[in-house]
């Protein structure tokens, strides 16, 4: 994932850089907010991080440009961190509000918490499953039996579109909440065993009492895409 840098401080442009790297990110910055748009434009940007106070146009104006054109994530980081600042950069459209001095740390995890619902859903299974009966929709974040939605809450849907993701496979409980629900997901692995048994539940009907989730003693569970 590419993360596009706005900072007219070089070196605080290069922390970020260096330490967005070492997550695996890829980077590129931008100095002035018009430059910011040109990169921006060129496209395969999945995040922004931006400072208010640039050269040529300033943060706000950058990120209302940005918002007419898209929903990428945008993280504001800058100095200007009174409660009416935080305030004009939400309502402008950023997603999260990072005040300067900052701890690199605590700003790749702001980062992993913005991208994290994107990596999700490039990892969902989609389209028609079981013979055409279940269908899972990541864009409209729907589960649909038969043609009727399945009320289902958000982590039974990430649990859900995990399993039946391509290839089909077993999953331990340690995976699926790794792949559905993220490594800062702070509840018990048996809790995803709860989650199973919902789904389960919602699901099931005569001939599939499992509601297309099998069980694999000793190892975990596996979506079993039969008619």
């Amino acid at each position: 994932m590419k993360i596009l840098i706005v900072e007219d401080e070089a070196a605080i442009a290069e922390v970020v850089s260096a330490y967005a790297k070492r997550e695996g990110y890829e980077t590129v910055t931008a100095s002035d907010g018009l430059k910011a748009l040109e990169i921006f434009e060129e496209g395969d940007i999945d995040l922004i991080i931006l400072d208010l106070m640039l050269p040529k146009l300033n943060g706000e104006e950058v990120c209302r440009r940005v918002r007419e054109k898209s929903n990428v994530p945008i993280i504001m980081l800058t100095a200007r961190s009174s409660e009416s600042d935080v305030v004009l950069g939400l309502d402008t459209g950023a997603n999260d509000y990072v005040s300067k001095p900052f701890s690199p740390r605590v700003l790749m995890a702001r980062i992993r918490a913005q991208l994290r619902p994107k990596e999700t859903r490039d990892n969902m299974a989609s389209g028609s499953f079981a013979g055409g009966r279940i269908e899972i929709d990541p864009e409209r974040v729907e589960l649909r039996k038969d043609g009727v939605n399945i009320p289902v809450t958000r982590n039974e849907f990430l649990i859900f579109s995990t399993l039946a993701s391509k290839p089909v496979r077993t999953w331990s409980r340690e995976e699926i909440i790794r792949a559905a629900l993220g490594d800062d997901y702070d509840g018990f692995d048996r809790t995803i065993d709860t989650y199973i048994k919902t789904l389960r539940k919602k699901l099931s009907e005569p001939g599939h009492e499992n509601g297309w989730i099998k069980t694999v003693y000793g190892f975990g569970y596996r979506f079993d895409d039969e008619n």
